[in-house]
């Protein structure tokens, strides 16, 4: 046996990969545990090494999983980590194909969150052309992935170049937030024109003080009517954000880090929304 190309080197390998980009432990661990599942149920199949793993293997452990008692929030995490674990066997150059990408994750009916369309977040964005302190707040919302709390408490120095400062609020930590190029122009471009005002903080009024989230809720939704936008609510602008980096293969602790979840769990809900097979890459990907 090729030792190079085991499953158990393999894993080895990705674990390691895992501890040197500072993955939290309990995100190594869920990987870890995942994939010796995997490497279990395929000894059982006689299969040892990488290069024997096949798409129709990957979907008998699915398979295997339903029958065993995993719900479909469970099975999609599970196949989330042996998806990762083959895009880098690719990226290593191990494997020249990933036959994990045909499996597609289960349908999870667990009253998902509601996300916008792409034609549904393209009507909103051009619908506020013309309000730069509306627009930077939507993409705030849809760009960055904060809470409508964290847009009305955003203040002026909480902007830096590359990043948002979130400060701690009730239960929520401090956290840093990567600003993308669409979201930094939205708001350079609404500053530009933001009424004078000796407020600290980002959003102000027309009288100049603090827009409050009563503000901002009633705003968005009368954009939302402007647009067309059929049963589309404040937070499903911080879900689409969510599904949109699931789907560029953004790693689930990265994204639950970047958005603030306090638990893995409550970014695992999104996973049944992917809508590519292409879930884990190690790099940020803007939307």
């Amino acid at each position: 046996m090729n030792q190079d190309l085991s499953l158990e080197n393999a894993i080895r390998r990705f674990i390691d990969r895992l501890k040197s980009l500072g993955r939290s432990n309990n995100t190594i661990v869920a990987y870890q545990g995942d994939l010796n599942q995997l490497a279990a149920f395929l000894k059982e199949q006689a299969v040892e090494n990488v290069d024997q793993i096949k798409t129709e293997l990957i979907e008998s452990f699915k398979d295997h999983l339903g029958k065993n008692g995993y719900t479909p929030k469970s099975i999609s995490r599970k196949l989330n980590s042996v998806k990762s674990i083959f895009r880098f066997l690719v990226e290593e150059e191990v494997l020249d194909r990933d036959f994990s990408r045909a499996v597609k994750h289960p349908k999870v009916n667990n009253d998902l969150p509601r996300v916008l369309k792409p034609m549904e977040y393209r009507a909103l964005r051009d619908i506020c052309r013309q309000d730069k302190r509306t627009l930077a707040i939507v993409e705030l919302m849809l760009q960055v992935g904060l809470r409508i709390s964290e847009v009305a408490n955003l203040r002026l120095d909480n902007i830096k170049e590359k990043e948002l400062v979130i400060e701690a609020y009730e239960s929520h930590a401090r956290r840093m937030v990567p600003l993308n190029q669409p979201a930094s122009k939205a708001i350079e471009d609404y500053l530009r024109e933001r009424q004078t005002s000796k407020s600290r903080y980002l959003f102000v009024t027309k009288t100049g003080r603090q827009l409050l989230v009563r503000n901002i809720r009633s705003i968005l939704n009368r954009y939302f009517e402007k647009a067309g936008l059929q049963g589309v609510k404040v937070n499903d602008l911080r879900n689409t954000f969510i599904v949109e980096q699931l789907s560029a293969g953004v790693p689930l602790d990265v994204i639950s880090r970047i958005v603030g979840h306090k638990r893995l769990s409550t970014t695992e809900r999104y996973l049944g929304l992917v809508s590519k097979s292409q879930e884990e890459v190690f790099t940020l990907k803007e939307l």
